[in-house]
């Protein structure tokens, strides 16, 4: 696993060589910037991506200047339009819509994600588009936040702080505001990955008693790491007393967590899902907390997102929602947007990503 100070260090040294320019530009410098292959950014990436596009005298860019809302569509289609690359974030569909509207010179794109739903990998593949993506990065940060999501739901802080505020904190109640412990638990794992192996070790101090997890296959050079025995997704449901989602969406894992799985685990059992909204059947999720099947539920991600207040998730006490914050820390966006910028430049020098999908 990656230290992401340490990781966010190896990119920008991979960035290259920047233009050495100490007066005007000069007619020749202007033709040679000119002949540049063109890229757009179509959102205000953290500034260390941004840097490494600007001091590498490798490309002419222009992005979307803005981080509170994403590019128009109709604007993206049109700014698209003959460029070389394009770096995007996970709230752009690159679909076929898009690459038709970019046309035969898009040669190289670079998603700052690790998720790539947003992506016809299909169409990308077709017109033999390379990809880059960063993953491993945000590693820590997304582990961090899954144990914080966990502690919040299982020990209802949420409604504890809004008692505080109110007036509800009265006298001393034995069972008021009760929830469940890591102490002794079964903590389940649905995808042993990086980030599952990670959450794993950062709970292993509260003494958990056993981890289990389930994938498309067992991994067991990973569950070694943390000693997690592979189990059916059905045992995976009846022996969590937390359950974490740490999966891929993809068509096979699309709302895999629904009505069957909820009826299958313990009336204590505290859900938490940070990988990605698609995978959970929200209605199902509704039902299941609303009855007292399941105890709880975290979420930093939904379908759609932002998620509606009007949602009825909102009304229940005993589900969190979170606004897709797992990788949001300063060094893990920097690590994003500075391999997501190199991750781009390797690609339009034809040389090997750092990190690249295999198409």
């Amino acid at each position: 696993m990656w230290c992401s100070r340490i990781a966010l260090r190896r990119f920008q040294r991979i960035a290259v060589t920047p233009l050495n320019i100490t007066g005007g530009l000069t007619s020749n410098v202007q033709r040679e910037m000119s002949t540049l292959p063109r890229v757009y950014v179509t959102r205000q990436i953290p500034p260390e991506g941004l840097k490494i596009l600007r001091e590498s005298g490798q490309v002419q860019f222009e992005l979307w200047d803005s981080d509170d809302a994403p590019v128009p569509r109709k604007e993206l289609l049109q700014k698209v339009k003959g460029v070389d690359g394009l770096v995007c974030v996970l709230t752009e569909k690159i679909d076929a819509e898009l690459l038709d509207a970019a046309g035969p010179n898009l040669k190289v794109l670079s998603t700052m994600s690790v998720g790539f739903d947003h992506l016809s990998l299909d169409e990308l593949k077709k017109r033999g588009i390379r990809v880059g993506y960063t993953p491993d990065v945000l590693t820590d940060s997304v582990a961090e936040l899954t144990v914080a999501l966990l502690l919040t739901t299982s020990r209802r802080l949420v409604e504890a702080t809004h008692e505080a505020k109110t007036g509800g904190w009265g006298t001393w109640r034995t069972l008021w505001l009760c929830g469940y412990e890591l102490a002794n638990s079964t903590v389940g794992i649905l995808g042993l990955g990086r980030i599952g192996v990670a959450i794993a070790e950062r709970l292993a101090p509260f003494k958990v008693k056993k981890f289990i997890y389930t994938d498309i296959a067992p991994r067991p050079e990973l569950a070694s790491i943390i000693n997690a025995e592979y189990v059916s997704f059905d045992e995976l449901a009846k022996q969590s007393d937390f359950l974490t989602v740490c999966c891929a969406l993809t068509p096979e894992t699309k709302e895999i967590c629904n009505k069957d799985l909820f009826s299958k685990m313990k009336n204590t059992s505290i859900f938490i899902n940070t990988s990605r909204g698609g995978v959970v059947n929200q209605e199902d999720l509704y039902e299941a907390l609303s009855t007292g099947q399941i105890a709880g539920a975290g979420l930093d991600v939904t379908v759609p997102e932002p998620l509606p207040t009007n949602h009825p998730l909102f009304t229940l006490k005993n589900c969190v929602i979170l606004p897709h914050i797992a990788s949001a820390s300063y060094t893990t966006r920097n690590a994003m947007s500075a391999l997501a910028a190199n991750n781009l430049l390797l690609g339009l020098r034809g040389e090997p990503m750092i990190k690249e999908l295999k198409l």
